[in-house]
C-alpha cells in the first residue's frame, strides 16, 4: 500500500486556516528497548491537515493510527516534536500561556466517555458554570442564564441541571458534556469518538444533535472515529490515518465512493456502522 509522507489540504494553507498544521511530527520515547538507546515512537508522522471554520473533518483510523494524539496538537494539549502549528492565523507552534488560554476558549473537546469531562461531585449545574467562572465570562446573572441556554441547547429538561452525573444516562451524560464543551462558545469542537461508548439506541441521537449544533452555530468540527461508516454521515472532508501517517485526505464523497488507497477500503469493508452494527 502506499503510504506518502504528507498529504496537502485541498483548501488554503495552513497559515490562513482555524486551525492549521504543516509538516506535523510526534514522536514519543517507548518503554522498550535499551536504556541509552530508546525506541521512538513516531505517533504522528509529517502531517499537514488545515481545519477550516464552519467545515468537518472525519479523521479516521484504526487504534493507534495517531489519530487522537493528532487531534490533541489541534486544539493544544499536545505539543509536536517538529513542524508548525497555527490558530487563526497566528502560528503557537511554542504556546505562550495567553495562546494557550485562547485555544482553550475557542476550541473545545468532546471525549469519548463523558466520565472523563465531569466531576461525579458536581452537579450539572456547577459543570456547566465551571469554565464561565474559571474564565471569568459575564456577571452572575449571564452565567446562570448561560447555563439555562446550554442545557436547553442540548436537549436536556431543565431538571437535569440538579442532578449528578451519576443520575444521568449515558446519553444524558455526553449531552451534557458537549454542553459543557459549548459554554465558552467556541469557534470548533474535537470530538474524539464522541458516540463509541453510548448504546446502540442513542448512538444517532448524538451523532444527530452534534450536525444541528454545528450548523446552528456555524461550529467547525473534527469528528475523529475509527468507523469510516460513522463518518460519512457528518463530513465535509475524511481524513484516514495509517501509522501516524495521512494516508488519503480529500472531500468526503470522493473518499467513500472512489477511495485511492487499499487500506481506505479495508476500512470500508470490514468497519460494520456504529449506527447499524448488523450492516
Amino acid at each position: 500500500m502506499s503510504t506518502p509522507s504528507t498529504l496537502e489540504s485541498p483548501h488554503n494553507d495552513a497559515a490562513e486556516a482555524l486551525i492549521g498544521l504543516e509538516n506535523v511530527k510526534v514522536h514519543f520515547k517507548a518503554r522498550t528497548g535499551p536504556i541509552f538507546k530508546p525506541n521512538w515512537v513516531k505517533a504522528v508522522d509529517d502531517v499537514t491537515l488545515n481545519l477550516q471554520p464552519g467545515e468537518t473533518i472525519g479523521l479516521v483510523g484504526e487504534s493507534g493510527s495517531g489519530k487522537s494524539t493528532l487531534a490533541n496538537v489541534m486544539c493544544g494539549l499536545q505539543a509536536p516534536t517538529e513542524g508548525r502549528v497555527f490558530f487563526q492565523g497566528r502560528e503557537v507552534t511554542k504556546r505562550t500561556a495567553a495562546d494557550r488560554r485562547a485555544m482553550g476558549r475557542l476550541v473545545s473537546v468532546v471525549f469519548q466517555d463523558p466520565s472523563t469531562a465531569l466531576n461525579a461531585r458536581m452537579v450539572v449545574r456547577e459543570q456547566l458554570e465551571d469554565p464561565l467562572n474559571v474564565h471569568k465570562v459575564g456577571t452572575p446573572k449571564e452565567r446562570r442564564e448561560r447555563v439555562r441556554e446550554l442545557i436547553q441547547m442540548v436537549g436536556l429538561p431543565s431538571s437535569a441541571l440538579d442532578a449528578l452525573p451519576g443520575q444521568l444516562s449515558g446519553g444524558q451524560r455526553q449531552r451534557v458534556a458537549i454542553a459543557r464543551a459549548l459554554a465558552l462558545k467556541p469557534k470548533a469542537i474535537i470530538a474524539d469518538e464522541p458516540t463509541s461508548a453510548l448504546d446502540v439506541s442513542v448512538r444517532a441521537q448524538i451523532l444527530n444533535l452534534l450536525t444541528d449544533l454545528k450548523e446552528e452555530l456555524g461550529l467547525a468540527m473534527v469528528f475523529i472515529s475509527h468507523d469510516i461508516q460513522t463518518v460519512r454521515y457528518v463530513s465535509d472532508r475524511i481524513a484516514v490515518m495509517y501509522h501516524g501517517r495521512l494516508v488519503e485526505h480529500g472531500p468526503a464523497k470522493q473518499v467513500l465512493d472512489n477511495p485511492s488507497q487499499d487500506y481506505t477500503r479495508t476500512l470500508l469493508g470490514a468497519a460494520p456502522s456504529l449506527l447499524h452494527p448488523n450492516q
